[in-house]
């Protein structure tokens, strides 16, 4: 991947590029990620009760799915760096495809948790792949387009989920929904294929494990900080809303539903604000928005006042993982294929690993509490933004 500088201002060379085929790959690949992440979700039930787990043994089998990522990331991030992007994000997206009919009829515990690490490390490869390819697409086309990318992760995500609790709602089968999500995955995967860019390929040396170093680091603590606030309004928004703002268990998973539709739209259109405002700023005020909005879901005692806090957290959220792996492709400390990989690891540890947290921390200061500490937390983000910036761009020239 080239690491050529994203200069300042931003400059409107998207027609004179002819990018307009790689952009479409780019956005096609963040959909299969978000897409097939989601499609996930509502199969949990089934194969709880298929493989007769209880809550701890599928928590544990669960743990599959993050273990997985955690080893496709960084080897995706050497295979792309030696056979470039389109490779491997065609090798993820068949494995996802394939892993996707196993988790439907998996009917033994080791049978889940081995599609589960398939699932995983596909899920891995695909999300770094994008985004190091998404990096380089935005640097020859010379403005944000980030952003628009991680907007279409969204869009995958609300038409993954959506779809398949749809189907199921129907009656369909398990086994057929899950097939018929894996053959809109490869749909995806050929219409994409031809349009990468054939030579986004890097000249660094092809190691699997590269311990970050240098602004990297605090790039990917800082994705992952951000990921926590995602990864805890998943999993715990809705148990606070019925548990401590006496919100229907029915209705309760409107507040991630809020979240996520804002964060979507706001990606959407976050090219644009981030072309205007920069990165220093999209950070740092994202970041504190994101606070806001947690404290509001956290300490409102209105529930619809909540699920409004948990909207604002999405739009404020929607934009700062975006810049920061704009930034980590554009940092000179590591090959920016390397730091793209690092920082999608460190990020998405905070998805896996934070939830967990939460809940420890929840049983000893109560659920609210603990999302008021997330807010703080986000504090901090909005602290180092500026930080993050200045030593990112001290290194490559740019000025913003």
């Amino acid at each position: 991947m080239s690491q050529s500088t994203i200069g300042a201002p931003w400059r409107a060379t998207d027609a004179a590029s002819g990018l307009g085929s790689a952009k479409l790959a780019t956005r096609l690949a963040f959909f299969i990620a978000g897409f097939g992440l989601a499609c996930w979700a509502p199969f949990v039930p089934y194969a709880k009760e298929r493989i007769g787990a209880s809550d701890a043994e599928l928590g544990s089998i669960l743990l599959f799915l993050g273990i997985g990522s955690v080893i496709g990331m960084p080897l995706a991030g050497m295979l792309a760096a030696r056979l470039g992007q389109r490779l491997v994000v065609a090798g993820g997206a068949v494995g996802l495809a394939i892993a996707l009919p196993s988790l439907a009829f998996a009917s033994q515990a080791v049978e889940l948790a081995a599609a589960l690490l398939v699932f995983g490390a596909s899920l891995g490869a695909v999300d770094v792949a994008a985004n190091m390819h998404g990096t380089e697409v935005q640097s020859r086309a010379g403005k944000p387009l980030m952003s628009g990318f991680h907007g279409l992760y969204s869009v995958g995500g609300l038409a993954g989920a959506g779809a398949v609790t749809l189907a199921l709602s129907f009656g369909l089968n398990v086994v057929v929904t899950a097939a018929a999500a894996s053959a809109i995955v490869i749909v995806c995967l050929l219409v994409a294929f031809s349009r990468f860019l054939a030579h986004a390929t890097t000249g660094e040396p092809h190691s699997v494990f590269v311990v970050p170093h240098g602004i990297v680091v605090l790039i990917g603590v800082l994705t992952g900080l951000t990921f926590l606030v995602e990864g805890a309004v998943l999993d715990w928004g809705a148990i606070m809303l019925a548990d401590s703002k006496q919100m229907p268990v029915g209705s309760a998973g409107v507040g991630y539903t809020a979240f996520a539709l804002a964060m979507t739209v706001t990606r959407i259109v976050g090219d644009s604000f981030v072309a205007r405002m920069g990165d220093r700023m999209t950070l740092g005020l994202g970041s504190v928005v994101t606070a806001l909005g947690v404290a509001l879901a956290a300490w409102a005692d209105n529930s619809w006042v909540s699920v409004a806090g948990f909207a604002v957290s999405g739009v404020g959220a929607a934009n700062i993982v975006p810049v920061l792996f704009t930034l980590a492709g554009r940092q000179k400390a590591m090959p920016s294929g390397y730091a793209i990989s690092a920082v999608s690891t460190l990020g998405y540890l905070g998805v896996f690993l934070g939830p967990a947290m939460i809940g420890h921390v929840a049983q000893a200061i109560t659920l609210p509490l603990s999302f008021g500490a997330l807010a703080v937390l986000m504090l901090i983000v909005a602290a180092l933004a500026g930080t993050v910036v200045d030593r990112t761009n001290a290194g490559t020239g740019d000025a913003r």
